[in-house]
């Protein structure tokens, strides 16, 4: 039992911290958020919500510079004051910005921050698992070596959500009759709009890389068809 006790308190402290955070998230986005009021994107996301069986999709603006979209962990989606200046300056399609809102109902829809949760705290427990043992054959490197091995581990997660809610938005988008080619050509617009060119490698990286989102769309698409694979 001792020999678990730091694994038992990683896990409850991951849980708490988490909870914290989250709760921290949740302030920030009411205090610097306001409704989205865009009669263009309102026709886009009514469009999504008649998909769906909804009345209608909620969406706010979190007024911070960074481009970006994000799925609150109480289920709310936002889209950042950056983004929206973006499609406000025409650099960014109603449709393109659209594709977003639909990728971040899908991390909704998916439970990714529910499952989030889960992951950090049996990472935090493998890192601790990790370093105990570790440090018994590599003194002074086993922690390194253990928050390396846990980083690819949650980089790895993190990508196979992107990918599921990329699926998730392109099925979505077809069926609302927007179509994926928004969502393919934000992709090539990305690291431009967002200035993270020359990132990590892809398996550091949370994110997959374009090419690759932009590939695995099109297999969907082509599965949807009925093509085979080549």
């Amino acid at each position: 039992m001792l020999k678990l006790t730091p694994i038992l308190l990683a896990i409850a402290y991951a849980f708490v911290m988490y909870r914290f955070s989250a709760w921290r998230t949740g302030r920030a986005l009411d205090s610097q958020s306001t409704p989205l009021a865009d009669t263009q994107l309102k026709g886009l996301t009514d469009r999504m919500a008649r998909a769906l069986d909804l009345d209608r999709i909620k969406v706010h603006i979190y007024e911070v510079a960074p481009v970006n979209g994000l799925a609150a962990p109480d289920g709310r989606i936002f889209i950042t004051r950056g983004f929206y200046n973006k499609y406000r300056a025409g650099e960014v399609s109603a449709e393109e910005l659209a594709s977003v809102i639909a990728h971040e109902l899908g991390h909704v829809a998916l439970g990714h921050s529910r499952r989030r949760m889960i992951d950090f705290s049996g990472q935090n427990a493998i890192r601790v698992a990790l370093s105990v043992v570790l440090n018994r054959f590599l003194p002074g490197l086993g922690v390194l070596i253990a928050n390396g091995l846990t980083t690819l581990l949650a980089a790895g997660l993190s990508r196979a959500d992107e990918y599921e809610a990329d699926a998730y938005a392109s099925a979505l988008l077809t069926k609302a009759g927007i179509g994926t080619a928004p969502q393919k050509s934000l992709f090539g617009k990305l690291e431009k709009l967002t200035g993270s060119g020359g990132g990590p490698p892809v398996w550091m990286a949370s994110h997959p890389k374009t090419p690759d989102r932009i590939k695995a769309i099109e297999a969907l698409e082509a599965k949807w068809r009925g093509i085979p694979k080549a």
